[in-house]
């Protein structure tokens, strides 16, 4: 295993433990993914009650989603800035900075008054708040994976990048996990709605708890050391006074396909994990009918499919050593395709399709979501790094993320309620992913260390 090393005074060299690289790499996205889920569970059951006016249902959502994707808009910014830091000053210290961000804009999530108490002001905190969680994931993602790849052993850089990844799934599991345990504890005798005890307070427990997760993700994080990649780029004195400048001016073809090789995955995350809650939720003969299935019963269900995704992930390691990141992809990327014009026959087919439906779309998001842990680093080089691939991966959060749940709600009301064109979309977008992916070349063999 290569050795990360820092200065010490008799030039010792002092090594990332597999067991620390692993935990580090894991713990912050798990927090930050914890977060985010947190808020799109609350984005469904609370805030279109709680921040906007009352009224129109639909549109509440369609307003409550759009703050959600504004997270997205400043997930870019989070990249350029925490990437800047992340190339100059090293990786350690940007992402404490980046966890403690999201942590308090978690927590103050937490703290917020309501439509009824203060009117506008409230929707206008909460767009503030939902702001500084996407700048500071925009920083957080590239360099939890950076910490795994950089430390990995030889061979196993796409192994050592699912650890990062793993994060998702964890974060799912816990956040919708306490979601449910509030709800059962403040049953409501409305399927349809929370209960008025978990509207009044039980929905802020989830965001408040944020802060004793973000404790123990520091404690990692302090105890770990800079990688040799970075110290190879100090010590040879190729740090560049300007990161951004130097990613677009040398690297802008890494970066646009970086952006489109996220996409499908993207879209596929957040049709599953958010659109798929409300359409689940949504009663069948409601005004924008959905499955009719109680909050309790559906998150159960994605629960079940999310440990799949978590299992993929994990099996998409040791496939994209073996066969390339690239041939990886690119199939998995075919079966997205598929999959979204599969939509409209699976939920015919009653709850055994809705169950199938969850565990295919996770299972597919577990292999494409995998490989990208070690793919975006390898396409730059160590002094641009951080920046070049927070950049990529952030970018695709506009295309495909930002406007996903908002699109995926305005296609149902097109089709009447019917997901047929949901699943069009998520298909048009795998094609987009696949034209990327054979414009692309394998990176399994670069020089991680260059």
């Amino acid at each position: 295993m290569s050795s990360p090393s820092v200065a010490a005074p008799a030039g010792a060299v002092v090594a990332n433990p597999r067991s620390r690289v692993i935990l580090a790499s894991l713990i912050g996205t798990t927090i930050e993914f914890y977060d985010f889920y947190v808020y799109a569970t609350a984005a469904v059951l609370v805030f279109p009650h709680l921040f906007f006016p009352a009224g129109n249902e639909t549109t509440a959502l369609l307003a409550s989603f759009a703050i959600f994707g504004a997270a997205m808009v400043a997930r870019p910014l989070g990249a350029i800035f925490f990437g800047h830091l992340g190339d100059r000053r090293g990786r350690k210290a940007t992402l404490v900075g980046a966890l403690l961000t999201m942590g308090l804009a978690t927590f103050l999530i937490g703290a917020l008054p309501t439509y009824p108490q203060v009117g506008w002001f409230a929707p206008a905190l909460l767009v503030v708040m939902r702001l500084a969680q996407g700048f500071a994931l925009g920083g957080e993602w590239s360099g939890a994976a950076l910490v795994a790849t950089e430390n990995a052993p030889p061979g196993k850089r796409a192994i050592y990048g699912t650890f990062p990844q793993l994060g998702a799934p964890l974060g799912f599991i816990l956040a919708n996990g306490l979601f449910l345990l509030i709800a059962a504890a403040m049953p409501s005798e409305d399927p349809s709605r929370p209960s008025d005890a978990f509207l009044s307070w039980g929905w802020r427990i989830p965001f408040l708890f944020s802060i004793v997760m973000v404790v123990v993700g520091l404690w990692v994080r302090l105890n770990l050391v800079e990688s040799t990649a970075f110290e190879k780029t100090v010590k040879a004195g190729k740090l560049r006074s300007m990161p951004l400048a130097a990613v677009f001016r040398d690297h802008f073809r890494e970066v646009m396909l970086g952006t489109f090789y996220m996409l499908a995955t993207y879209v596929l995350f957040y049709l599953m994990t958010t659109f798929s809650l409300s359409y689940g939720r949504a009663a069948v003969d409601a005004k924008l009918p959905g499955l009719g299935y109680d909050y309790t019963t559906f998150v159960m269900m994605m629960i079940i499919g999310v440990v799949f995704f978590g299992i993929f992930t994990m099996v998409s390691g040791p496939w994209a050593e073996r066969w390339g990141r690239r041939r990886t992809l690119i199939t998995v990327t075919l079966a997205i395709l598929v999959f979204g014009l599969l939509w409209v026959p699976m939920f015919s087919m009653g709850s055994f399709g809705v169950m199938a439906w969850l565990i295919l779309g996770f299972s597919l998001m577990g292999i494409t979501f995998g490989p990208m842990g070690a793919l975006l680093p390898e396409l730059f080089p160590a002094n641009v790094r951080y920046t070049g691939s927070g950049i990529a991966y952030n970018m695709s959060s506009i295309l495909g993320a930002a406007v996903a749940p908002f699109f995926a709600v305005a296609l149902w009301s097109l089709g009447g309620g019917s997901p047929f064109w949901v699943g069009v979309y998520l298909s048009s977008m795998a094609l987009l992913t696949l034209i990327a992916l054979l414009l692309g070349s394998e990176t399994r063999d670069v020089d991680i260390e260059a």
